[in-house]
């Protein structure tokens, strides 16, 4: 199996959407009653989330991106070979 690179952000995004679908999914079956507009502020406040989970995330990939080649560079300038 291939894989791939951790999303966190994709995640967050699926929970809320997924939280949401079941809100609708409950009124369907008649468990309770849900009104049309209350799905809209869980899915926006599920994608703000969705965002800036993905931003943090960017910004530590770049940094251990960074850090992983300035310390190669230092491993080359400082490596001799034999």
């Amino acid at each position: 199996m291939l894989r791939h690179e951790f999303q966190p952000g994709k995640l967050v995004a699926g929970l809320f959407l997924a939280g949401a679908g079941a809100l609708y999914a409950g009124d369907a079956a008649g468990a309770w009653r849900t009104p049309w507009f209350a799905v809209i502020p869980l899915v926006v406040v599920g994608l703000f989330l969705a965002g800036l989970v993905a931003l943090v995330n960017g910004g530590i990939r770049r940094r251990r991106r960074a850090r992983s080649r300035a310390r190669g560079a230092a491993e080359a300038t400082t490596h001799t070979p034999g």
